[in-house]
């Protein structure tokens, strides 16, 4: 059990890893949004490129931030029926979605995609849209963002068979951690104490 929980230990570290940084493709997506506009309006030129890797950015960091989603118990879940229930039940319905449900998904889309995106890299092909993109980068999105999705499934299954064991916390309890919204509240009131207190150690 303990190499087991090793493991999902460094699933959860690869899927904070990238749920951290995915951030960064909504950035992008945004900064090329803008971008598109100024230029559409500015000099009257616009392209289907523009438009796609927007669409491509915003692919990715969906995709790709499932698995982090997952380890944040983020996902949406029938939590008004399931949190009245014993926990040796939420227990048994998270372990039977995670091997009935959330597993097989994830190994058929990866049975389906992951060839595809091999043939859609080897023949290049390109957007039917007059100045698209090529394809193969935006089909890549699938087999990598399920393959992290699989790999937090099984990480919270291991959590949630320690439990049971008696080995490790209650995996169905979300961290207590603070939104991003009360993240954003607390930087800004941080940064009004700075402001209001250099005027008076001035004095």
């Amino acid at each position: 059990m303990q190499a087991l929980l090793k493991l999902s230990r460094a699933i959860d570290r690869l899927n904070a890893f990238v749920g951290k940084y995915a951030i960064w493709l909504i950035f992008g997506a945004t900064v090329i949004s803008a971008l598109n506009a100024v230029v559409r309006k500015l000099f009257n030129y616009s392209s289907n490129g523009f438009l796609e890797v927007q669409w491509y950015l915003f692919a990715w960091s969906f995709l790709v931030a499932a698995g982090y989603t997952l380890l944040k118990r983020e996902h949406v879940r029938i939590d008004v029926l399931n949190s009245h229930l014993p926990k040796k039940v939420q227990l048994a319905i998270e372990i039977i979605g995670l091997i009935f449900f959330l597993t097989p998904l994830c190994i058929i889309v990866l049975y389906f995609t992951v060839p595809l995106t091999i043939q859609m890299y080897q023949s290049g092909e390109m957007s039917s849209n007059p100045g698209g993109l090529i394809r193969w980068p935006v089909w890549l999105a699938l087999p990598v963002g399920f393959t992290l999705l699989l790999l937090q499934g099984w990480s919270e299954l291991i959590k949630c068979l320690a439990f049971v064991a008696g080995k490790g916390p209650d995996p169905t309890i979300k961290a207590d951690e603070p939104s991003g919204e009360q993240a954003l509240i607390e930087a800004l009131r941080a940064a009004e104490s700075s402001k209001t207190a250099a005027p008076a150690q001035a004095r």
